[in-house]
């Protein structure tokens, strides 16, 4: 474990709730992102990484410093699934597009919260038992079949476990209420389908883990250095999400270059295990060249894609992935007159 300073570990909070705190209120009132205020809100996330990562290269050393950087792209690259997830729940919950980034904002402080749960029992199993690397290698080859054969896990946003037990503790409308959570009615506290969307977006981010916590630590299995830089990744999905909207089916080739990049993760995680457990003569894939291979496949699979553009879907035909590339979903017109009714009691 790197002997990190606690006055690291306090940057890095600071920087994190300083960051969200602009951000919360920067968005305070509702209204629809544009693609320019989310190429700003990118770049402010991407270039608060990349500068923490400057300060781990100086204060760690350059082994940790590219081991972040690393893990943080890694991370990056695996988020694009969780766009197509998003634009799915949106759609399917019918979220008007001004409130989309409410929703997300509360999503992802959850997913600080549990990746960090995650990614804490991981590295502590890690440093107790070596052999569960190859089990989780084993998880990452998996998801390459399913991604090679288009055999993804179907996410229905209705059904996941979140959103039915969110419905048995507390009565859920059909109704949005603005961007509130809760409101009352006839004297009882009841949640808004916007309370359900959240709790949708959690579901998502816990299954999208399974591969994400594995695929990190094979990078490093230091709690600094995998948390830190799964934070500043997920920090950036919601700008990630407003600026790519409607784009995601035009890079076809991402999925097939995320498989390799998958499979060579998980075959670095076989070379670790056996290096540490077998003999020392088997050789581990250092972390610059993991970050070379990583940063290539993905510029190939982008490269790729916009020279081998997809046909033209015929219109009327469902995109692919239920609809997620056509972007967020629009207000409904009776919902917008709603709101200019009466809106319910405050909870």
């Amino acid at each position: 474990m790197l002997d990190v300073p606690i006055w690291l570990w306090v940057a890095f909070a600071v920087t994190v709730i300083v960051a969200l705190a602009v951000d919360l209120l920067a968005h305070r009132e509702a209204h629809v992102i544009g693609f320019k205020e989310a190429a700003a809100w990118s770049g402010v996330w991407v270039g608060l990484a990349l500068v923490f990562g400057a300060v781990v290269f100086l204060v760690l050393g350059s082994t940790p410093g590219v081991e972040y950087t690393t893990a943080w792209l890694l991370e990056k690259s695996l988020s694009v699934d969780n766009l197509f997830v998003f634009a799915l729940i949106f759609a399917y919950f019918k979220v008007p597009r001004a409130y989309q980034h409410r929703v997300l904002f509360f999503g992802v402080m959850g997913a600080l919260v549990f990746r960090g749960v995650f990614l804490a029992a991981g590295v502590a199993v890690v440093s107790r038992f070596t052999a569960v690397l190859f089990a989780f290698a084993a998880v990452l080859f998996y998801s390459t079949y399913k991604i090679l054969k288009e055999e993804e896990d179907s996410f229905d946003p209705g059904t996941s476990i979140a959103v039915r037990l969110l419905r048995k503790v507390v009565p859920v409308r059909d109704e949005y209420a603005g961007m509130k959570f809760f409101v009352k009615e006839a004297g009882k506290r009841v949640a808004t389908p916007l309370l359900a969307v959240v709790a949708a977006i959690e579901a998502a981010d816990l299954i999208f883990a399974v591969d994400s916590v594995p695929a990190v630590l094979a990078v490093s299995d230091d709690a600094f250095i995998v948390y830190t830089s799964n934070a500043f990744a997920i920090l950036g999905l919601r700008a990630l999400y407003f600026l790519l909207a409607g784009l995601l089916d035009r890079f076809h080739y991402l999925s097939k270059g995320l498989a390799l990049i998958l499979s060579f993760i998980g075959l670095k995680l076989i070379l670790q295990a056996s290096h540490k457990l077998f003999s020392s003569s088997i050789p581990e894939i250092p972390s610059p060249i993991s970050l070379a291979v990583i940063v290539a496949v993905l510029a190939v699979a982008v490269v790729m894609s916009m020279r081998r553009p997809l046909p033209t879907a015929p219109e009327g035909t469902a995109a692919r992935r239920g609809d997620a590339s056509s972007g967020p979903a629009e207000e409904p017109p009776s919902q917008k007159a709603r709101e200019t009714d009466d809106p319910p009691q405050d909870g």
